[in-house]
């Protein structure tokens, strides 16, 4: 391959993205997966380990303070990297922190710290999906996306699988949290080093603006609906076939945990590392329409190697076979992925947009599971698997229908108006806001009744009314879109 093409990978500007995506992989399990594992074996209670689990609702609903950092600038190291050094400083208190409590005996300061390195590590990533959008040119945004998405998932590894075996083999609990904090003082020095974005980009004046602009901005441009269905439902077939894979390998197929544990850990990791990579060597060569495509298509075909699985022999073979390319094609999907949230950000509103535009990518991921559980139970693994690859046909045609708007903001770096329809448009949106703004009291009636403080019963009405509403909403403004498109190709 022509070293052109590599050149990204040996600049400086590569290590400063793989140690902040680190950086921004590193807290995830220390509040989630290793945080639970160090309660269970101080035989903390499963109530209360259920309750922690909802400090990870502020990865999704991070949108709801992101305008912040783009209105305000720290008084040091400017906009993208003052935030970064401020959220990260707080995190390695924070960690280090935890490290001088035990659950059995300091259970509120835990919930506390967890509630806070939560906060500040969905901030910190609002900050570097900024930054990045900010500081790589367009050409460079496949093969950044990429590098980030490595460091990411190796700061997963970390505080994850490796975390639990440092913790149970020769550290213990609390010296395990202190090496954890101790492994961000390099983040912080990447963090100083990197270059802060140079561009003249006009900063919001005010927190109504960097509130109201950003939506504003979004909402004006041409197919911004369709784009919206399409951050949606592009990896909804891969969210599909993953939601019940594991259960699939040892429930549907027969396979141990153990055996199962290492091809995940093993040949799943190298494999979606690897996808990454090439996938962002491949997008300098590509147009952005056409990797989404490409890799698109892939990550469909994927599913096929599970579907083979459900109908032939149990072979371990095989089933490392069918992990390797689903995981490849899904590395590679996925690199693709972040370079169209970057390319779609206004770097006016980077940190507002990129954080609303991820948490909506995140919807097909959370809540296809308990439609997936259903569909194996009424039909077949291996029917769920066919499907999950029909899944993924109607990402692909909003991304047809949104070729021509989306050459045009790569080519051009601005963003195509529109003019149908203003009234409509206006109604789509409010309804789309109600919806949100419903889900939003949801999340606030199920911290107060989970914390015991009340028991209030309207929490599911809010859950159903708003994601309705937030369905109708969208689907509304698509409806518009097509129109609208119909329209222009008419004309």
């Amino acid at each position: 391959m022509s070293s052109h093409y590599l050149r990204i990978f040996t600049q400086p500007k590569s290590a400063i993205l793989l140690i902040l995506g680190f950086a921004s992989g590193l807290p995830l399990a220390l509040t989630s997966g290793t945080l639970q594992a160090w309660m269970t074996v101080e035989n903390v209670d499963l109530k209360t380990i259920g309750f922690f689990s909802l400090v990870g609702q502020a990865y999704v609903f991070k949108f709801l303070w992101s305008p912040l950092m783009d209105r305000y600038t720290p008084p040091l190291l400017g906009r993208r990297r003052g935030w970064l050094l401020l959220t990260q400083l707080i995190l390695l208190a924070s960690i280090a922190g935890m490290g001088f409590l035990d659950p059995a005996n300091h259970l509120r300061w835990m919930a506390a710290l967890a509630v806070l390195i939560a906060f500040c590590s969905a901030s910190q990533d609002i900050v570097f999906d900024a930054w990045k959008t900010d500081v790589l040119p367009v050409e460079e945004r496949g093969a950044g996306a990429a590098i980030s998405v490595l460091g990411y998932r190796l700061g997963m590894l970390v505080s994850g699988g490796l975390a639990l075996w440092l913790a149970d083999r020769w550290l213990g609990w609390q010296g395990m949290y202190w090496l954890m904090a101790a492994l961000l003082i390099p983040c912080i020095i990447a963090t100083l080093l990197a270059p802060e974005p140079t561009d003249t980009i006009p900063v919001p004046k005010t927190l109504e603006q960097a509130v109201v602009e950003p939506l504003r901005d979004f909402f004006g441009r041409n197919n911004a609906w369709l784009i919206l269905l399409l951050i949606v439902l592009y990896k909804l077939g891969d969210a599909f076939a993953m939601s019940l894979t594991t259960t699939f390998l040892i429930r549907g197929v027969g396979f141990d945990a153990g055996e199962v544990g290492v091809v995940n850990k093993t040949l799943g990791l190298a494999a979606t590392i690897i996808g990454a990579l090439y996938g962002g060597v491949l997008m300098q060569r590509l147009s952005l329409f056409r990797a989404l495509m490409i890799f698109g298509f892939l990550q469909a075909v994927s599913n096929a190697g599970y579907w083979l699985l459900s109908t032939t022999q149990k072979d371990i073979v095989n089933m490392g076979a069918a992990v390797f390319f689903e995981n490849l094609c899904g590395g590679m999907g996925t690199a693709a992925f972040v370079a169209l949230l970057m390319t779609l950000c206004n770097k006016s509103f980077s940190a507002t947009q990129f954080a609303l535009l991820s948490a909506l990518s995140a919807v097909g991921r959370v809540y296809v599971g308990p439609l997936a559980g259903w569909f194996v139970e009424t039909y077949s693994w291996s029917t769920f698997y066919l499907f999950s690859i029909i899944a993924a046909a109607p990402g692909l045609l909003l991304l047809a229908m949104c070729k021509r708007t989306l050459e045009f903001t790569q080519q051009s770096g601005h963003f195509m108006p529109r003019s149908e329809y203003p009234s409509a448009y206006r109604l789509a949106l409010r309804i789309l806001s109600v919806g949100c703004l419903l889900l939003s009291g949801w999340l606030v009636v199920l911290i107060i009744t989970a914390s015991g403080i009340a028991n209030w019963t309207i929490g599911s009405w809010l859950l159903e009314g708003g994601a309705l509403l937030a369905i109708v909403g969208i689907l509304f403004g698509g409806l518009l879109d097509l129109l609208a498109l119909r329209k222009t190709q008419l004309m």
